[in-house]
């Protein structure tokens, strides 16, 4: 073999639980990096020839900060995949159901 392909070199990134905002951080990165981003089942892939890791990072850090997820989730470096992870003592919101208890008049609030 004379010529070897090269593969191009894919950077990724790995959504965690964050499934929701892939389309979001989709058209965010194509407009910020001027590249095109497909889309996996968890992941987003990005050419690597194109963009360079640390701006891949830096750009997905921007993202978890416009989107004020700051407080819950930070974005880490794993080879060349840039992962969104949620810090530990955040767990998914999950909503409340109020008792509808008995409420109390006004002569009983007031204490009349």
């Amino acid at each position: 073999m004379l010529f070897k392909l090269k593969k191009e070199p894919q950077l990724q990134v790995d959504l965690g639980d964050l499934e929701a905002e892939k389309e979001r951080l989709t058209s965010f990165l194509e407009s910020r990096l001027k590249v095109t981003v497909l889309q996996g089942k968890n992941r987003l892939t990005v050419d690597g020839q194109k963009v360079q890791l640390s701006e891949l990072f830096h750009a997905v850090k921007k993202f978890i900060y416009h989107r004020d997820l700051n407080s819950s989730h930070w974005a880490s470096i794993e080879g060349s995949t840039v992962k969104i992870n949620r810090f530990k003592g955040h767990e998914k919101k999950k909503e409340k159901t109020k008792k509808d208890g008995s409420h109390q008049t006004l002569t009983q609030s007031w204490g009349l």
